[in-house]
């Protein structure tokens, strides 16, 4: 089970982190004061969202991410389906 179910509130999530707003929302590229009012209630919008399920939700740190590494996940998941699995499931368990 996923620590965090949905993105319907960030503060929730920025307050179980146990982050400030400058540290929470500065990882994804947006301002404190921005923020802030999505923490009070402003919508944000998808890229956001996404963002922050990515770096908050499933821990992912955007500045080791690189095209190539992209490109060689995709080539693996579909030239070599089981030995992606096999891969997925051992980094899980991890």
């Amino acid at each position: 089970m996923k620590l965090f179910e949905e993105i319907s509130n960030p503060r929730d999530i920025r307050r179980k982190l146990g982050l400030n707003q400058h540290d929470f929302w500065s990882k994804v590229g947006v301002t404190q004061s921005g923020g802030s009012r999505y923490e009070s209630g402003r919508n944000m919008p998808r890229p956001v969202r996404e963002l922050v399920r990515l770096v908050h939700i499933e821990q992912i740190d955007l500045t080791k991410i690189r095209k190539d590494d992209l490109i060689v996940a995709g080539l693996l998941k579909t030239e070599n389906p089981d030995l992606y699995k096999s891969l997925k499931k051992a980094a899980k368990s991890k």
